[in-house]
């Protein structure tokens, strides 16, 4: 059966995630519905992973297989967008691959991009897609904790209560952050992450940044390993998963 990588951007503020679930809609059963209307055939999407509700994707990677070759690309991503773009999801690619390719087994990078709106003023033009926080944050400070948690390391104290990985290392290979005007870009890459480890992180960086924190103690939560000492979670709107690399 030939199997085809498909790149997806949505908005998920609407769903329950990208996986499906019993209690709401999620991206991959919608998606997973609308591919097998088009093409005339149950269709199962993988994912390279799940976000979660709220999050949203610049570029989402998934795989699929189908009886027939897909031949004319151009038309199916037409048609699938069709169906799909009330719903604010978009495939913006399609990709034949071997048989041994795998949307989440085959990925060596993930990269996540978290949005904040440093100002006053509520969010109007990216409602949904950032957190709002009025209080002025100290990017030094936020700079300079984002370093301590780049590496390899148990990040225990980032993990969800939830989380059903096995280990809790993970090895962060870049943590930047950066500000134009009164937005806060935060992007993080790693080969993979712990349930809400990034929107943990990013909610331990904002209490460093409004100084209820200092750099010693920012420190001491990471080092504990407990989750009870973390600050609560960034929200989801202001997570974007950016791009997955094989």
């Amino acid at each position: 059966m030939p199997r085809y990588q498909i790149f997806i951007e949505y908005v998920g503020t609407k769903f329950i995630g990208w996986q499906i679930q019993k209690n709401g809609s999620s991206i991959q059963e919608l998606i997973q519905k609308k591919l097998s209307k088009l093409l005339k055939e149950k269709i199962i999407v993988t994912g390279s992973g799940r976000t979660d509700s709220g999050v949203h994707a610049i570029e989402q990677s998934a795989h699929f297989d189908c009886k027939e070759k897909i031949r004319d690309h151009k038309k199916f991503l037409k048609s699938a967008n069709y169906f799909l773009n009330q719903d604010l999801i978009s495939i913006l690619n399609l990709k034949k691959r071997k048989a041994i390719f795998h949307a989440r087994h085959s990925a060596k990078m993930r990269s996540y991009i978290y949005m904040i709106y440093n100002r006053e003023g509520p969010i109007c033009l990216n409602k949904d897609r950032g957190w709002h926080i009025k209080k002025e944050l100290n990017l030094n400070l936020m700079k300079r904790g984002a370093k301590k948690l780049i590496g390899t390391f148990n990040y225990s104290t980032f993990r969800s209560s939830s989380c059903s990985a096995k280990s809790p290392v993970r090895t962060i290979k870049n943590f930047t952050i950066s500000k134009h005007k009164n937005t806060i870009k935060i992007r993080i890459k790693s080969q993979s992450f712990l349930q809400q480890q990034v929107r943990s992180m990013v909610g331990c960086l904002k209490y460093l940044g409004e100084k209820k924190w200092d750099i010693k103690y920012f420190e001491k939560v990471f080092k504990s390993k407990k989750r009870s000492l973390s600050a609560p979670p960034a929200p989801a709107c202001g997570l974007f998963l950016e791009k997955i690399t094989y």
